[in-house]
């Protein structure tokens, strides 16, 4: 009995160890599942918690980056002002025309009154034949006194500074080289009466009688001057030739055969552009010689008008 007893009591104690056993094991199943579910999530969070640093940290730095930029910006520097500059000039020359470029240098075609000062003496004529007199043919020998003609003429101005070497603005200053036909007298007897070819005939020298070829007194100015010119880039523009340059030609020659003499210029004047490169102008210029050339005096006036076309 003792021994039923004692089996049937270990038989019970199997029986509720076992059914604890059982109890327990799903138990502790589960709580070891939960465990390493926890673990899992625990895992991920900080991976989710470190990428979400990293990328808060990227954030910032691509911020301080957009901040720097944005300050740079704010900030003009040399490079964005330069462009402001130029933008403010190309809005200028927009707003306002191009200025139409004319040419400085200059032909020039002249002409108009001449006036010499003096009788033009020391010139060839009858009265050196010894014994004829004072007159020819009824005309009285000896200068001749008509001192007014015309002339006429052309030349060239080249530009060489546009503000006189840096010394004043808007004045040019140019060299003229020119030259000039001028006439005082025409068809004036200037050939041997009938008495005085007889008197060259008795001195074997047989000539047609009453030889009847005249002269023209005429002359040739050859010039070369500086010429002031003001108020450049305006259609009227006055100019002045302190001083130039001139050699006269003669014709007929003094009674000494010489036909060229120098001499000074002085002029004035003033020219309107009326289209394009073309303008006219009008100036007074005076020619002087010290002296005279064996007899010839050639001091005297011109003035008159030009046509000018700028190249």
């Amino acid at each position: 009995m003792t021994f039923t007893k004692t089996k049937l009591a270990l038989g019970i104690a199997t029986a509720t160890l076992t059914m604890a056993g059982a109890l327990v094991s799903p138990q502790a199943a589960a709580h070891s599942k939960a465990q390493r579910v926890a673990e899992s999530a625990n895992s991920r969070t900080e991976a989710l918690e470190a990428q979400m640093n990293q990328m808060q940290q990227m954030m910032q730095s691509m911020q301080a980056e957009l901040d720097r930029v944005r300050s740079e910006a704010a900030r003009p520097s040399a490079d964005s002002a330069k462009v402001q500059e130029l933008d403010q000039w190309m809005a200028s020359q927009k707003a306002h025309p191009v200025a139409e470029k004319h040419h400085d240098n200059t032909l020039f075609f002249r002409g108009g009154y001449a006036h010499q000062n003096n009788d033009r003496g020391g010139t060839i004529d009858p009265t050196v034949v010894p014994g004829v007199g004072s007159s020819r043919d009824g005309v009285a020998v000896g200068p001749i006194a008509d001192k007014d003609g015309f002339y006429f003429g052309a030349g060239f101005d080249f530009s060489l500074t546009d503000n006189v070497w840096g010394m004043l603005d808007s004045t040019q200053v140019l060299a003229e080289l020119m030259f000039d036909y001028t006439e005082f007298a025409k068809n004036k007897p200037n050939g041997l009466s009938p008495q005085e070819t007889a008197v060259l005939d008795s001195l074997g020298f047989p000539l047609p009688a009453g030889n009847t070829e005249q002269a023209t007194v005429n002359m040739l100015r050859l010039t070369a001057s500086p010429k002031i010119k003001f108020m450049q880039g305006s259609a009227f523009r006055p100019w002045v030739i302190p001083v130039g340059f001139e050699l006269s030609i003669i014709s007929p020659p003094s009674d000494a055969i010489t036909v060229l003499t120098p001499g000074m210029q002085f002029g004035a004047g003033a020219d309107y552009r009326i289209w394009k490169d073309i303008f006219i102008g009008a100036d007074a210029r005076y020619h002087y010689a010290p002296g005279d050339v064996d007899g010839v005096q050639v001091n005297g006036l011109t003035a008159g008008g030009y046509l000018g076309i700028g190249f």
